[in-house]
């Protein structure tokens, strides 16, 4: 029976060894392979600079700026002269077609010709008035190859107009709508870019948090194996009863398990900051804390003044109340009556050569006055007049609304800006004191002097000192970038945010 219990005591230490040989040796190449990946040292201004270069988000905002900048060079051209030259080269038709006789009858006659023609023209659009002129010279050229005849007509220069008369001028509104359109879109980039820095600086702080619940694991780790270490020794000496080291025991084992689960929450947190700020290094990021607080504060009436001033908003109101005061002139420029006058002045002339077509042309002129009056319509037009109306009005109050949200939006995030601000230092002293209080309880239970229970409090209030200031610190640049986003602009610096 002893023989038994010896084999296996033998068998269960080589176990023990073997697996303890592997766990050995899978740990230093842990550590080998660790060490040859580099670690970089980022601070949270820097972070924001990557993100604002390569993250995704940011070349989004740009490819939306550029898209939007084009949009207004199109438009821009709407109001410049445009020169077009088109023309069919040739016009070949060979076929049988239908010519009526003096008898009234039809017989299919075979044809062979080529028609072809070119025309230069350029117009201009009147922003004005709606209307458009434009300068043409045409020249159509007719070759009979049946009976071997060629001849030319032409226009050598033609001018004419078109102008719409009491209709809606669409023109006219756009050039008064399109300039905000293009000055909403640079401010809207403003926004985005600083937008980018305000989700750089959440992610910093998650991973930010992250190592420092590592970093408080891996102590906790260390300390609760320590003192389990010397309970072990006091409680062979009858100094520990028996309760007391078993829950020493659980808390080493508790802290084992912190650690693991932090690390993995260290590493998930890592790889959504490098994603999101387009960090492509193949290396381990270590945060520097920002204890460094920019030292000001900020008025609430000039948070208002600036953020009116530069905010993408207050050109977002004015361009809707400009489309709904377009749409109330387009109802009424839509309500049936429409008119038109055309008219054309010009020389022509036909040759059966193209020098001919130059050689003392003849006048052309053309005028013609085109109208449409409704004669019942049923209300439709009063019907139209009257729902733009009323949407004016409710984009009118709910404009007024939204400036009222808008500036209490303002004020708040002021206000608890400065809070914040006031209070970290507060934050600071509390998490240096229950470090230092930490560090007496250790040693007085080590000493004897102090209970498992007092210990285990004085570990809690450490963490918690620890992660409320590090929260304080987050709410604190929360609340700094969301500023910058909401007004556009830097009170540190004392300057509009340009990007």
């Amino acid at each position: 029976m002893k023989r038994n219990r010896f084999n296996f005591s033998i068998r269960f230490n080589l176990t023990c060894f073997g697996c303890a040989y592997a766990a050995m040796v899978f740990l230093l190449s842990f550590q080998s392979y660790a060490q040859e990946i580099p670690v970089v040292r980022l601070g949270l201004k820097e972070v924001i600079s990557i993100a604002k270069q390569n993250s995704t988000a940011s070349l989004q905002a740009a490819t939306i700026k550029e898209n939007r900048y084009w949009q207004w060079k199109t438009f821009r051209s709407n109001y410049r002269p445009q020169l077009m030259l088109n023309g069919t080269l040739p016009e070949f038709n060979r076929d049988n077609i239908p010519v009526t006789q003096p008898d009234g009858t039809v017989e299919f006659q075979p044809v062979a010709n080529d028609n072809s023609s070119l025309n230069l023209g350029i117009t201009q659009n009147i922003g004005l008035t709606g209307a458009q002129v434009f300068l043409n010279s045409s020249l159509l050229r007719f070759q009979d190859f049946d009976r071997r005849q060629t001849r030319y007509n032409g226009n050598p220069l033609i001018i004419g107009f078109n102008q719409p008369l009491f209709a809606f001028n669409p023109l006219a509104w756009d050039k008064k709508t399109e300039p905000l359109k293009y000055e909403e879109s640079q401010k809207k980039f403003s926004e985005d870019i600083e937008e980018v820095g305000y989700r750089a600086s959440s992610l910093f702080f998650n991973l930010m948090i992250s190592q420092i619940n590592q970093g408080i694991a891996e102590k906790n780790k260390i300390n609760n194996d320590t003192i389990y270490k010397i309970a072990l020794v006091r409680s062979e000496l009858g100094k520990l009863s028996k309760d007391e080291l078993l829950q020493l025991r659980l808390a080493s084992l508790n802290a084992g398990k912190a650690l693991a689960q932090a690390n993995l929450n260290s590493e998930s947190a890592m790889l959504q900051l490098k994603s999101y700020i387009g960090y492509k290094e193949n290396s381990v990021i270590e945060l520097v804390l920002p204890e460094n607080l920019p030292n000001f504060e900020v008025d609430p009436e000039a948070a208002i003044r600036e953020a009116r001033a530069n905010k993408r908003q207050t050109v977002e109101y004015k361009r809707a109340l400009l489309e709904a005061q377009r749409e109330v002139a387009r109802a009424h420029g839509d309500n049936g009556l429409n008119a038109s006058l055309f008219g054309t002045f010009g020389l022509t002339n036909r040759a059966p050569d193209i020098g001919g077509i130059y050689r003392d042309p003849r006048d052309q002129q053309r005028v013609r006055l085109g109208f449409q009056i409704p004669i019942m319509d049923w209300g439709r037009s009063a019907s139209r007049i009257k729902t733009a109306e009323a949407n004016q009005k409710l984009v009118q109050y709910t404009i007024a609304q939204e400036e009222i949200n808008f500036d209490q939006a303002i004020l708040t995030q002021v206000k608890q800006f400065n809070m914040i601000r006031a209070q970290m230092q507060s934050n600071r002293e509390a998490d240096q004191t229950a470090e230092e209080r930490y560090g007496i309880a250790r040693a007085r239970y080590m000493l004897g002097d102090l209970s498992i229970t007092d210990l285990n409090i004085a570990l809690q209030e450490k963490d918690q000192a620890k992660r409320d200031y590090i929260f304080s610190l987050r709410n604190f640049w929360d609340a700094y970038f969301n500023i910058r986003t909401l007004t556009l602009y830097d009170f540190e610096k004392n300057q509009k945010i340009l990007n």
